[in-house]
């Protein structure tokens, strides 16, 4: 299934620890917040962002392996 998200749903997401804009990341499904101090990865599942902070994968831990 292609992942189809509304633009206008980008636009006012924001990261929920610290507010940043998000970027989309198709190939992995997630998105991905654009502070490089935060930096959280948040899981799409069936076109629905999962934007809880639990649910999200540190995208600084694996840059720095």
């Amino acid at each position: 299934m292609a992942l189809s998200l509304d633009p206008v749903l980008l636009e006012i997401l924001a990261c929920p620890a610290c507010h940043s804009n998000l970027s989309v990341d198709y190939e992995a499904k997630e998105l991905v917040c654009n502070s490089a101090s935060c930096a959280l990865a948040f899981p799409i599942r069936d076109n629905i962002p999962i934007m809880l902070i639990d649910e999200a994968r540190d995208t600084r831990a694996t840059a720095a392996v």
